[in-house]
């Protein structure tokens, strides 16, 4: 009898823990739904395993032919500079695909009330890209969070193309400028191009974003210009001083260049973080090194020649090498770029960054070098930030 009853029983309580398994389970998922509604994804900090998430952020775009990106408001336009063209299909046909910004005219491209983040900018710009300066503004703010030349915001200083296959930054034939940085607001955004040049400037171009509500966490991002022509003996190049706040450094654009002959990155790399003084808290080993690379960019040719090396990565790159052929293009000029996205420099209470310009001279001595060095640093802070230093003037910032 003992045996009899035993089986059923513990059949019966095997069954027993199933469905208690089972009600787990589905109140898990019921508490998983619950939560989800009450916190829905808000379509940010996107990637490939979040990708199929749905969420009831609003996407918008502003162009020429959406100046406001409002619903139901693109490809309206009656009167755009493409108006000829179109003049035998009408509205809807490609009217503004463009504008032109006369000289020393400062044109705002987007101006959005709202919360979202800006999450692609695409530009082709004519021109000098050096004398077209854009600026972002960050829920009303006086100061712009970026200032900086066109070209240079894209890494692209020189103002010659050369393609980029980044995570952050794409520049793609022929002048295809893309930038992929998560810019979060919570009032409004503002975007300006002001036209420095002496001639009418035309820019195509798109701003994608998305309304939605952004985390608490969400820093704003900033973008700042610098160019130092020639760097005094012995002084170092400043990427970045007087950030005050809490925030995280996360990418550097470089537009070097050299003028001596030899190599001219043994220079290091310094991050003084939080209070350092004399000695910082990160020192990299070189500018290669920093910039991902190793051994003056160097590989050898098939013909046995060793010259510097072109290349494009997710988050660093040699991807300009302009050689200086000895007749109207004497100076080699470099264009490089780091991006901190998976390693941020991360900050408290203040930052400042600066790296170092070195080369050989005889007796296996290091020769601290005279360079035209140009920069743009990418950071997220919490606001307010510091003023920018004053923008070079017109003449300074002239590539020649």
């Amino acid at each position: 009898m003992k045996v009899f009853f035993a089986y059923p029983f513990k059949e019966a309580l095997m069954r027993s823990k199933s469905v208690l398994k089972l009600a787990f389970v589905l109140l898990a998922a019921t508490v998983f739904l619950a939560a989800q509604e009450k916190n829905p994804f808000d379509g940010l900090f996107l990637n490939l395993g979040n990708l199929s998430r749905l969420s009831h952020a609003q996407s918008r775009s502003i162009s020429p032919e959406n100046f406001t990106g409002e619903k139901g408001k693109a490809g309206m336009s009656i009167d755009g500079p493409a108006l000829k063209a179109a003049r035998d299909l009408g509205q809807g046909w490609k009217v503004s695909p463009y504008v032109r910004i006369k000289p020393g005219e400062t044109f705002v491209l987007a101006d959005v009330q709202g919360m979202g983040a800006l999450q692609h900018i695409w530009m082709t710009p004519s021109g000098t890209w050096r004398f077209a300066i854009l600026r972002f503004y960050w829920d009303g703010e006086k100061e712009p969070s970026i200032e900086t030349p066109l070209g240079d915001f894209f890494a692209s200083g020189w103002g010659r193309y050369a393609q980029i296959s980044s995570l952050a930054v794409c520049v793609n034939p022929g002048s295809g400028l893309n930038s992929y940085w998560q810019m979060p607001f919570r009032k409004s955004f503002k975007v300006t191009l002001e036209n420095i040049a002496e001639d009418m400037f035309t820019i195509y171009y798109q701003i994608d974003y998305t309304l939605t509500e952004v985390p608490q966490d969400a820093a704003y991002f900033h973008a700042q210009f610098r160019r130092t022509n020639p760097l005094p003996y012995k002084d170092v190049y400043t990427l970045l001083d007087g950030v005050k706040g809490w925030g995280h450094y996360v990418g550097t654009y470089m537009a070097w260049g050299v003028n001596n002959n030899g190599w001219w990155g043994e220079g290091e790399i310094k991050f003084f973080i939080d209070g350092d003084t004399k000695f910082p808290t990160i020192c990299g080993t070189g500018t290669e090194d920093y910039f991902c690379g190793s051994y003056d960019f160097d590989s050898k040719r098939p013909d046995g020649t060793v010259q510097y090396t072109e290349f494009t990565t997710p988050y660093a790159g040699l991807p300009q090498v302009i050689r200086g052929d000895g007749h109207y293009d004497v100076q080699q000029r470099f264009g490089l770029y780091r991006w901190h996205i998976m390693d941020p420099i991360r900050f408290e209470k203040d930052l400042r960054v600066t790296i170092q310009a070195l080369g050989w001279r005889a007796g296996g001595r290091y020769l601290p070098l005279q360079d035209d060095i140009a920069s743009v640093v990418y950071w997220y802070q919490a606001e307010p930030h510091a003023s920018f230093p004053k923008l070079p003037a017109k003449e300074a910032l002239e590539v020649i």
